[in-house]
């Protein structure tokens, strides 16, 4: 992960920080009242305001006025509307919904926050045999990576673990979800692992990365990571012309227990190298094959199994005590085991064997609104349900929290409606003028530079790398992006030439809603170049 921290010798950064430095005198500056001609009114009764000059383009988009929501208002000091168009209209946020969410955690779990996967002995530990099982429990970090897990195992042997005489146990309790959760977002597939549904125990975003080289006597090399232990690769490259790769998971064998991975097509040396991500298999699954062959690539010897802990049901007493200890519970023993997983007399709530920690909050959504990640954001509204990692998130109780943070901060019931907190619901859904509220109330918070430090920079980054790369809005804008197949939206800051920083959101829903992305982007070029 790259360090969020500031380079104060980047212009961009130099030019972010100016964005909240500005002082009153910028953030307070005449915006001059701008030539407005008549257009048809919000249908939600609030007024439109439109400068003249941008009535042409608008229309270019070829989009009717009511697919389109407007509201961009200057921060700081209270302030008339710059722009503003169907404001008070719901309209789908597609992926602006990451900076509800992000701005909801920042507020609610503070900046200090980070995902933790923690490890637990049901045993004692001599000469370096776990006389028991090693229960692993996830936190809901999504970002959780190959090397991470390598390096944790690394760290457990150099803590005195090197083999374990009973099963490597997978705890992924912390997240209770139903198929209902999902019902919102599109199933998960083999070549859609963005749409990869969350996991209290996740590993490289549920993403199979397979990578084909050519190999000696023209036959291709296939390589998986991470390593499944017990998948088998059927390679069907040929040798022949052309560059072409298609995969597809197949039953076990006939008498076996093995997923099958099936590669066809054509692969030389001219073709380099490739890597390609897939949706594997169900999260548990892919984890668990992945974990045994990790733990046996970091040198650990495992004399049992991996397998999954079955919610409210562990297999033995040892198990049964360590569930205990981990709820806090008064019974909680005080066997050999149990001192050994860190609980006090007493029945005092035991300590972790070992813990992975995530990077600081800051950083999680840098990762999730720059790149637009959507299981990262799912897994971070889940975390914002009460009493989460002690207890079992639910969607229904994170949503709950988070509509009363939004209501707490002034707006309305059903102003902002998030679902799942990452914008592929069609649930999520909200008013342009409730976006820019919420954008310009965090814009004096406490957290406000590390919000403003994660959006995509205009020409810069991001998911805004390739937009905006010459005009006043480069580096002047910072936006989350949206899409949807009918929406296309932005919501931020845009900082004008005269230093008065904008609040935006600009959100369209339309079956041809991409035909608004360059209307979108010169809007934003035209509030950066006001003087």
């Amino acid at each position: 992960m790259q360090d969020s921290a500031a380079d104060p010798a980047d212009p961009v950064d130099r030019r972010r920080r100016a964005l909240l430095c500005a002082g009153a005198g910028g953030l307070l500056a005449p915006l001059g009242p701008p030539a407005v001609a008549a257009v048809p009114r919000d249908p939600a009764g609030d007024p439109s305001v439109l400068p003249a000059s941008l009535h042409g383009l608008i229309a270019s988009a070829g989009l009717p006025l009511s697919a389109i929501g407007l509201q961009v208002q200057a921060v700081g000091a209270p302030a008339a509307p710059l722009l503003s168009l169907n404001a008070g209209s719901h309209f789908q946020l597609a992926s602006t919904t990451k900076a509800v969410t992000a701005l909801a955690a920042l507020s609610l779990l503070g900046s200090g926050y980070r995902w933790q996967t923690r490890a637990f002995l049901t045993g004692p530990l001599h000469q370096g045999r776990l006389l028991g099982d090693l229960v692993i429990v996830g936190g809901g970090n999504a970002l959780l990576r190959t090397n991470d897990l390598l390096e944790w195992f690394a760290q457990m042997r150099s803590q005195g673990l090197n083999e374990v005489w009973g099963d490597i146990v997978l705890d992924r309790d912390a997240f209770h979800l139903s198929d209902a959760d999902h019902a919102g977002t599109p199933p998960p597939a083999v070549d859609r692992p963005h749409h990869a549904w969350p996991d209290a125990l996740t590993l490289d975003e549920g993403r199979l990365r397979v990578t084909v080289q050519a190999g000696a006597r023209g036959r291709a090399l296939v390589q998986l990571n991470p390593p499944l232990a017990g998948v088998q690769v059927d390679n069907g490259l040929t040798a022949a012309a052309g560059c072409a790769l298609s995969a597809r998971w197949l039953p076990p064998a006939a008498g076996t227990e093995s997923p099958r991975l099936a590669l066809q097509g054509q692969w030389t040396a001219r073709c380099g190298e490739l890597e390609t991500a897939l949706a594997p298999l169900a999260h548990p699954e892919f984890t668990r094959r992945a974990v045994a062959s990790l733990w046996r690539q970091a040198g650990g010897r495992l004399r049992g199994r991996v397998r999954a802990h079955v919610e409210g049901r562990l297999d033995d007493a040892a198990g049964a005590g360590l569930a205990a200890i981990m709820q806090g519970r008064a019974d909680a023993p005080s066997s050999a085991s149990a001192a050994t997983a860190g609980v006090q007399d007493g029945g005092e709530r035991a300590a972790p064997w070992a813990v992975h920690q995530s990077a600081a909050l800051p950083q999680l959504i840098r990762d999730i609104n720059k790149t637009s990640d959507n299981l990262a954001a799912r897994c971070l509204m889940l975390s914002l349900a009460p009493g989460f990692p002690q207890r079992s998130a639910t969607l229904a109780n994170a949503r709950g929290r988070l509509q009363g943070w939004l209501q707490q901060g002034g707006l309305a019931p059903g102003d902002i409606v998030v679902d799942n907190g990452s914008g592929l619901s069609r649930g999520e859904r909200g008013k342009p003028q409730s976006m820019v509220r919420l954008l310009r109330q965090s814009w004096g918070s406490r957290q406000g530079q590390d919000f403003v430090d994660s959006l995509p920079v205009a020409g810069i980054d991001g998911t805004l790398s390739h937009r905006m790369t010459r005009g006043p809005a480069t580096g002047r804008a910072f936006l989350k992006t949206g899409s949807l197949l009918d929406t296309r939206a932005l919501a931020g800051y845009v900082q004008g030439r005269s230093g008065v920083t904008y609040a935006v959101a600009m959100l369209v829903n339309h079956p041809q809603a991409q035909r608004a992305t360059p209307m979108l982007d010169a809007l934003v070029e035209w509030i950066a170049g006001r003087a």
